[in-house]
């Protein structure tokens, strides 16, 4: 597909919260010459390396990339596309905070669990639920570790949708960066594929400070994820979501591929962090209940994980 005319305004994209995802978004999208790439985000050391020195990724991708930085949103113009790449403990400041930026914009996220498009919803009319399988970490200000590839999935957040040809523009632009995506009518089979597997193997690397090759390989905790995975699985039959692919197959696969990866919970609770419980298995709980479904192993590991963050933080956490 060819380049926009040189005319035509470039599209403004607003990345809300520039760590690992956001920053391999803002990287990527920022090399397309019809787009503005600004980045918000609350780390001010973070954004002013980024801002002095470019956008480093490392790892599968090396490349430096100049993108707007701040981490204050009213030096932001108005974007009319967003990713929102936070943290889910982060959701509700950080899309309070760029709201302005974005209120006549067409709002993804690409965060990990369920609840965070509801968040953002109550801020903008107008929401793509995104699902990606992209990993990596934070190696220190304004470096990006990229670690594994994956696709990205977009559609419509069924409450507050946006419209079709923006959620087809936000696809056509990721994929002329580099970046897989698929536009699918509907996303929740493969969100809550997402969601089933992280919350079978996060927790469980921050509980025991395995990394996902060794969680999968050693049989005690294999058993554990095991039962995490048939635990929500019942809840998405419950709700009549069709799973994109067997998460048990996607554990498997990814452990195989890249057994050294310390997922993001485990990096959380190394660094004393407020972790993404609450959106994970907390999400399946609350689901769960909704649906008539029992979730006791996946309540169980979301108290565990927040008796770790009280232990540190003197609160319950997420």
């Amino acid at each position: 597909m060819s380049d926009a005319p040189q005319d035509r305004r470039p599209e403004r994209i607003c990345i809300v919260g520039c760590g690992a995802i956001g920053g391999l978004y803002a990287a990527q999208l920022a090399m397309l010459p019809d787009v503005e790439v600004w980045a918000f985000d609350a780390a001010a050391e973070h954004v002013a390396a980024i801002s002095r020195d470019g956008l480093r990724l490392t790892g599968r991708l090396e490349r430096t990339v100049a993108v707007n930085a701040r981490s204050d949103p009213s030096e932001i113009p108005p974007c009319s596309l967003g990713i929102v790449a936070t943290k889910g403990t982060a959701t509700a400041r950080a899309i309070a905070a760029a709201a302005a930026v974005l209120a006549g914009g067409a709002v993804c996220s690409v965060q990990n669990g369920i609840g965070n498009e509801e968040l953002i919803a109550t801020r903008v009319p107008r929401v793509i639920r995104g699902v990606t399988l992209e990993s990596g970490g934070i190696e220190g200000p304004g470096v990006i570790h990229v670690d594994a590839a994956g696709p990205t999935w977009l559609g419509p957040f069924e409450p507050s949708p946006a419209a079709p040809a923006e959620i087809e523009r936000l696809g056509e632009l990721l994929n002329r960066a580099g970046m897989e995506t698929r536009v699918l009518p509907d996303v929740r089979g493969a969100q809550w594929t997402k969601l089933i597997f992280n919350a079978a193997t996060n927790p469980l690397c921050a509980l025991t400070g395995l990394t996902h090759g060794a969680l999968w390989s050693h049989p005690p905790t294999a058993r554990v994820v095991s039962a995490l995975i048939d635990e929500g699985r019942a809840v998405a039959d419950a709700l009549g979501i069709q799973l994109d692919e067997d998460p048990a197959e996607l554990n498997e696969r990814a452990a195989r591929r890249n057994p050294d990866h310390r997922p993001s919970m485990l990096q959380d609770v190394a660094g004393r962090r407020a972790t993404e419980i609450g959106t994970l298995n907390g999400g399946i709980v609350d689901a769960g209940r909704g649906a008539g479904v029992p979730t006791p192993l996946n309540a169980a590991v979301a108290d565990l994980i927040r008796g770790l963050e009280h232990s540190w933080s003197g609160s319950p956490g997420a």
